[in-house]
């Protein structure tokens, strides 16, 4: 069984039933398996074979599902993708993706025909229309070289899928490549199977008591393994209703909420603090909610009580990574909530405290968490030292430190070495340090994590440089040009070294003292 199966019998299950609603307009379960094998059907008349690999460049919309599950059906590896990384960034991933087709809004071809020629393996560019509303002007594509590659989204959904023939798939097949930062400040893509995706979706689903009665805000973003697990996969596997939001804002969420009697959210941290310090939020408004969850980042514990006393519901805390498809830990429904834990583990996945020997601990005891069970990625796509770093002996490295209490409650004690959580987005300092080294004017520079009101953490840089007139400002505008919004640093200090230990390797942990220290 894979996920564009289970659509299937689900379509014929309820036929009419809502699957989606999306800007007052409503999509049945029948309607979006038909439009998800006429797109497939368009994409095997576009030459894309079992195997190929279809990037989606979209942001939440029925045309991420549609293109997702037609993907997915037409045999083809997805590898979604946040339209707001950087033209560096995008590029990257779809020439290491060995990329074949793209799904795109119109917005976004002036730039892929500036990296047109970096792509030789693209022969194909899906354009979803964007909405006249969020237009600023007018785009004239005829002229451009990739033109002649460019299909409407819509002629895509006019095909003719009496012919279509879905290709024999195993469910180790490849579905998904999810690009994740990686330690080195390059990304990852962790190869998902459709057993991968499939299992963690209908385990998260049953864990979580999800049901075709269920209505959940979708709103995290799509691309993300978050939202395409908890917020999509696992409720089209419930039979549930998507309730899509463009984009995350408090207004929207009570709205949207309100108008359809919403029982389900899931947001990172972040978006629970806004949603509470929401002056025009009305608790009345999300009465309809039994559940709420929350991961991508520690919930600080006042947070979490104070979003429960002021709305009556349960925040249910989880754990996951890219790599785990990716849920792992939940807190549980049937027993007692433990603030500031990840719960135990979900259905058909162990987790384990071990030392560095790999050897498991006792309870109470910190060390590395790793994980093993069916939602465990294949590997990383053409790491072959990555993947055999990150999987041995059938278990998963997370890199995360925890601790487990007697009760089987995991605790993440500290996020992965050195990386940052900026809003649940993962933000790795190599990958910002390696951008700063790019400039002429940097001769040294080291990147930490600081705590942020709004965020949980923000990036704050330390640089030696050689220039004495380069300033805070124009370093800030060169990492503008060659990061993603959410990496960027939040300050940029100089110094006149960086401390170092005996061997020359600089001491990060010491910055971050100090910077404590002197607030």
């Amino acid at each position: 069984m894979n996920v564009c199966q289970r659509l299937s019998e689900i379509a014929t299950e309820k036929r009419d039933k809502p699957a989606i609603y999306y800007d007052g307009d409503m999509i049945s379960y029948i309607q979006l398996e038909d439009a998800v094998t006429r797109f497939a059907s368009g994409l095997q008349e576009s030459g894309i074979k079992k195997g190929d690999h279809v990037a989606l460049l979209l942001g939440n919309s029925p045309s991420f599902v549609i293109s997702l599950y037609g993907a997915l059906k037409a045999g083809a590896t997805t590898v979604p993708i946040n339209p707001n990384y950087t033209a560096n960034e995008i590029s990257y991933m779809l020439n290491k993706g060995d990329i074949k087709a793209v799904i795109t809004l119109d917005l976004l071809v002036p730039m892929l025909e500036r990296m047109h020629g970096d792509l030789p393996k693209l022969e194909t560019v899906i354009v979803c229309e964007t909405p006249p509303s969020d237009k600023k002007q007018q785009l004239d594509v005829s002229q451009y070289s990739i033109y002649s590659l460019m299909k409407p989204f819509s002629k895509m959904l006019s095909s003719d899928y009496q012919s279509f023939l879905a290709p024999e798939m195993s469910e180790e097949d490849t579905a998904i490549i999810l690009y994740t930062s990686g330690t080195t400040g390059k990304p990852k893509g962790a190869m998902l199977s459709h057993k991968n995706l499939f299992s963690n979706a209908s385990d998260v689903a049953s864990y979580l008591k999800m049901n075709e009665s269920d209505k959940i805000i979708t709103t995290l973003p799509m691309f993300h393994v978050f939202c395409l697990t908890v917020s999509l996969n696992a409720p089209l596997m419930s039979g549930a209703v998507l309730l899509i939001l463009p984009k995350f804002s408090p207004a929207g969420v009570f709205k949207i909420a309100k108008e359809y009697e919403a029982t389900i959210f899931a947001g990172v941290p972040t978006m629970y603090n806004f949603l509470l310090q929401y002056e025009s939020g009305n608790p009345a408004d999300l009465n309809s909610l039994r559940l709420c969850i929350s991961g991508g980042a520690s919930m600080p514990v006042a947070l979490l009580k104070g979003f429960e006393q002021k709305f009556k519901v349960v925040v249910s805390e989880g754990y996951g990574l890219s790599e785990a498809s990716p849920v792992t830990c939940f807190n549980p429904l049937d027993r007692s909530r433990k603030p500031g834990s990840i719960g135990t583990n979900i259905l058909n996945v162990e987790n384990k405290i071990v030392n560095e020997l790999g050897e498991e601990l006792p309870s109470g005891h910190v060390g590395e968490l790793i994980v093993k069970g069916p939602n465990v990625m294949k590997g990383y796509y053409k790491m072959p030292e990555e993947t055999a770093h990150t999987i041995r002996n059938g278990w998963l490295y997370t890199g995360d430190l925890a601790r487990k209490d007697e009760e089987g409650y995991f605790y993440i004690v500290d996020p992965k070495k050195d990386m940052i959580l900026v809003g649940g987005y993962n933000v790795y300092p190599r990958e910002v340090e390696e951008v700063l080294y790019d400039h002429e004017d940097v001769v040294e520079a080291v990147v930490i994590g600081i705590p942020d009101p709004n965020n949980g953490e923000s990036v704050k840089c330390f640089v030696v440089v050689k220039n004495p007139d380069l300033t805070e400002e124009t370093l800030l505008a060169y990492c503008k040009e060659h990061l993603a919004k959410y990496k960027l640093p939040s300050s940029i200090e100089f110094l006149e070294e960086l401390p170092k230990n005996a061997t020359g390797k600089i001491l990060r942990r010491a910055l971050r003292n100090q910077f404590v220290q002197n607030q």
